[in-house]
């Protein structure tokens, strides 16, 4: 208790001492960053304007796309501003409304792909009962109940992670603030608070886990059943950029999970930081766009129109 000390604030050590080396990492965080909100924001409008594409799959991929956005922008932001102003603080406030947004959107998002694996079930093996069973008011519900798991999972994370005391210096090997990086500073080595709050929420993983696994099984199962090869062609189309992004986001987020931190150097935390927090909001829209007719078709309308208007207007102003 001796050594307990008040922290105000925490210095962010992801970063070289380097000036050079931190505007290199603004400018590649900028170009990351650019891509994963233009993304996002243009699956978020060609869904919105185009009629057809309002239905429960585009709906939830739509909620996809906005946790996708905000999951990346907790973090990045404050990260380019201290690289360009050549600092590595954040405030003690600053670090907990970070980490409470981040496990938020995070726990969200794995949520909503978990419902997003049961639409497919539903549209693929029942589609008989798709519409009953994915109407509007459902639809609703199932994204509301993602948001709710994810504030819950969010609020329970942040407030055991800073209920401990400090005892290790307010140093953090991480470009952001990283739960595990902040939990080293801690006065004890374990906090019975947050072993439960981990062992509930890797719990509620794993159930959620399983029940992917468990209706790509019955998809799979199902499609193979479709005797002709268009059929099951156009089942597995809709299922691949789902199932890629579920893949993506499981395997970075393991990979970081089982990584030790206590054995790792700097640029490796860093490196495994940036694989789990920016490459999957970065890759989603890509994998929708490229392997989805139907978003690509929106795409090329909405890209399209917007040329075609940009070319009556200066036509008209000749």
């Amino acid at each position: 208790m001796s050594n307990q000390t008040a922290v105000t604030e925490f210095l962010l050590l992801g970063y070289s001492d380097i000036w050079e080396l931190q505007i290199l990492y603004f400018i590649v965080f900028l170009v990351l960053y650019l891509i994963s909100l233009l993304g996002n924001l243009l699956i978020i409008t060609a869904i919105a304007l185009n009629c057809h594409l309002h239905n429960p799959m585009y709906f939830l991929l739509i909620n996809l796309a906005i946790l996708d956005f905000g999951y990346i922008s907790v973090t990045i932001p404050k990260s380019m501003a201290n690289s360009l102003m050549n600092t590595r603080l954040i405030s003690y406030s600053g670090c907990v409304a970070q980490v409470f947004f981040y496990i938020f959107f995070a726990s969200a998002n794995f949520a909503l792909l978990t419902i997003m694996a049961y639409d497919r079930y539903v549209a693929i093996c029942q589609p008989l009962h798709y519409e009953m069973v994915m109407n509007r008011r459902a639809c609703v519900q199932m994204a509301a109940s993602a948001w709710i798991s994810g504030i819950i999972c969010s609020a329970l994370h942040t407030g055991n992670t800073f209920a401990i005391s400090f005892c290790g210096g307010n140093m953090v090997d991480q470009f952001f603030c990283e739960i595990p990086q902040i939990l080293h500073l801690a006065c004890s080595d374990s906090d019975l608070g947050e072993v439960v709050v981990i062992s509930l929420c890797m719990f509620l993983s794993l159930i959620c886990f399983a029940f992917i696994v468990v209706s790509y099984v019955q998809i799979f199962k199902t499609v193979l059943r479709i005797p002709s090869e268009e059929g099951r062609h156009k089942a597995f189309s809709t299922c691949l950029p789902h199932l890629i992004v579920v893949s993506l986001f499981l395997f970075t987020g393991t990979f970081a999970f089982l990584k030790p931190t206590s054995n790792s150097t700097s640029d490796l935390n860093s490196l495994v930081a940036v694989l789990y927090s920016i490459l999957p909001p970065m890759m989603n829209p890509i994998i929708y766009s490229m392997r989805n007719k139907e978003i690509k078709g929106a795409l090329s309308k909405l890209i399209g129109w917007r040329l075609f208007s940009k070319n009556k207007m200066s036509i008209f102003l000749h």
